[in-house]
């Protein structure tokens, strides 16, 4: 063989696997959930495949923080305005931060602080997810001025798809995510224990999956290894919870703790110690027991392919804080003007 024969045949085998990997990775569809995407695993064995409740937009838009009757503190839960709809369909006028907008801490100056930010009504929800409370307790406990000044958008920070994505060819995706994809999905669909895929995400069994979830794979769920990693809540995170408000009562302060998914699926009884006694203290809804219930009415409560609650998920939750909020504001003080 020939030099010129030998290089055109190993042109000719590498131009091969080249669009080989192309095409896999071209019908392999784009992400849409978190953890398929960090976890590299497929959309089409772990995408949710229930349409998601439709909300009027108007319901989802904020207002200035001056024209406020609630504030809300959150995180990514709070993102897509979805929970807080519920209280905007009820006539509360709402507005929303986030906790990476406040260096991940509640200060000394609390109340000063959103005095000079203009807010004038009488409650603050503060939101966080299960495993990241414990960071933002301790930072709060020695923190006395709040760093940054008050900043909050009208529109929803995140946009969740309005309906289930629709196959497409996969034009962003690299050369070879689609191999590595198919082989983390098999990989995943085959143990019988549980897996990190990508040394990322962690797939785990869930018993009687099917029922609780839509996607494709449904007896296998992604979830995050920081639910357990980072730990359980205790009777101490509870008392610095209430000790908080205790320490700023000019306005109420209304706690919404959100369980971790692992907590709601595989572990109920993480953080058990925690939710007694938040129970005790009063300082915002069980949401723990609530998800426990729920995740058996509502099919995909949180979204299989991420570790957030689903749009179903959080109507529900909406729902519960606003009956939480009834107890502080009886009436929307927008429709009482």
């Amino acid at each position: 063989m020939t030099p010129a024969k030998l290089w055109l045949r190993i042109f000719g085998a590498g131009f091969l696997v080249i669009i080989s990997l192309l095409i896999v990775t071209l019908k392999t569809p784009p992400f849409y959930g978190d953890m398929t995407r960090i976890g590299l695993l497929s959309e089409t064995a772990f995408g949710w495949r229930i349409e998601p409740p439709h909300v009027d937009p108007k319901y989802l838009n904020a207002v200035p923080v001056a024209e406020a009757d609630i504030v809300v503190i959150g995180d990514s839960f709070s993102m897509s305005n979805r929970w807080q709809s519920m209280l905007t369909r009820a006539g509360y006028r709402v507005t929303t931060t986030f906790w990476g907008q406040i260096n991940e801490e509640l200060c000394g100056d609390f109340d000063a602080w959103l005095d000079r930010a203009g807010f004038r009504g009488k409650l603050v929800i503060v939101e966080s997810i299960e495993r990241l409370v414990n960071e933002r307790m301790v930072a709060t406990q020695t923190c006395k001025t709040m760093a940054k000044p008050f900043s909050a958008g009208i529109k929803p920070f995140f946009e969740s798809p309005s309906s289930v994505p629709a196959p497409v060819l996969n034009w962003d995706g690299k050369l070879t995510s689609g191999v590595r994809i198919y082989r983390n999905t098999r990989r995943a669909r085959e143990a019988t224990e549980p897996i990190l895929s990508n040394d990322k995400i962690l797939v785990r069994p869930v018993p009687e999956g099917c029922a609780l979830f839509s996607h494709q794979l449904c007896d296998k769920v992604p979830f995050w290894p920081a639910d357990d990693e980072n730990g359980e809540l205790t009777v101490q995170h509870a008392a610095q919870m209430k000790a908080f408000g205790d320490a700023h009562p000019r306005r109420a302060v209304l706690w919404m703790i959100i369980p971790n998914k692992t907590t709601v699926y595989v572990k109920p009884e993480h953080s058990k110690d925690f939710v007694t006694a938040f129970g005790a203290a009063d300082i915002g809804p069980d949401l723990f027991s609530l998800s426990f219930e729920q995740k058996n009415k509502v099919r995909d409560y949180f979204f299989p392919n991420d570790t957030h609650l689903s749009m179903h998920g959080q109507l529900v939750v909406g729902q519960r804080m606003l009956e939480a909020v009834r107890k502080i504001l009886p009436a929307a003080p927008s429709k009482a003007s």
